[in-house]
């Protein structure tokens, strides 16, 4: 860790190859169930983990299929997600309030719980679902879902689905698209993490600044 930069902290390969499948599983976890979403690589940490899937998935078992490889890693991650949201929604149905008054920490904007309250209005229960593609957003969105009191049946099925549906999505698109690339093109897509990161920044931030100027513009349009 001497070579260690601030820098890597955004860097979702610094965190596989720190700690490997735990602490993937870890981050994936407290993105929701400890509200830390706003800053931590979650998207393309998925991504990326699709492509050292092999490598992850070695750390607790030996398996030879990639596919199999890739399935478990997917439905470890799932878990871990599905587990983080019912703990976000638990706090939120019992300390909502006290959120709104809240002062902000490096953990906890309370900005983003109202951004999150507005898509959420606006999407109905699929804000679980939908959240969970979209950064901040994903932290915040089962704490709304706890506060206006969601049916829980229901919130554990848009929770089970939306988990599935990312975690499947994004590791199997990174695996597949890292052979896909190597073997058409020679392209090595571990020698371009940075291009990965920014593509993943760029594909998942995009619709979310697009509502806020959206927004803002509205905003002024009213005035």
């Amino acid at each position: 860790m001497d070579d260690f930069s601030w820098g890597q902290l955004v860097n979702p390969e610094f965190y596989i190859k720190l700690g490997g499948i735990y602490l993937v599983l870890f981050i994936v976890f407290a993105e929701t169930g400890l509200f830390a979403g706003f800053f931590l690589p979650g998207d393309s940490l998925l991504f990326l983990s699709g492509i050292y899937s092999r490598e992850l998935i070695e750390e607790i078992t030996s398996i030879e299929s990639g596919f199999l490889n890739v399935f478990l890693l997917a439905c470890l991650v799932a878990a871990a997600g599905t587990i983080g949201n019912e703990i976000g929604y638990w706090f939120g149905k019992k300390s909502g309030p006290f959120l709104y008054k809240r002062k902000d920490t490096l953990f906890f904007k309370k900005k983003y719980l109202f951004q999150a309250k507005d898509f959420y209005d606006k999407h109905g229960g699929g804000a679980v679902i939908l959240a969970r593609f979209l950064p901040i957003l994903r932290t915040f969105a089962p704490i709304i879902a706890g506060i206006v009191q969601m049916n829980r049946g229901k919130y554990l099925l848009y929770n089970i689905i939306g988990s599935v549906a990312w975690s499947f999505s994004l590791i199997f698109a990174g695996h597949y698209l890292y052979q896909f690339f190597l073997d058409r093109f020679n392209f090595d897509l571990k020698q371009h993490i940075e291009i990965i990161v920014l593509i993943m920044v760029l594909v998942t931030t995009t619709p979310v600044l697009v509502k806020l100027f959206s927004n803002k513009e509205k905003e002024e349009d009213s005035k």
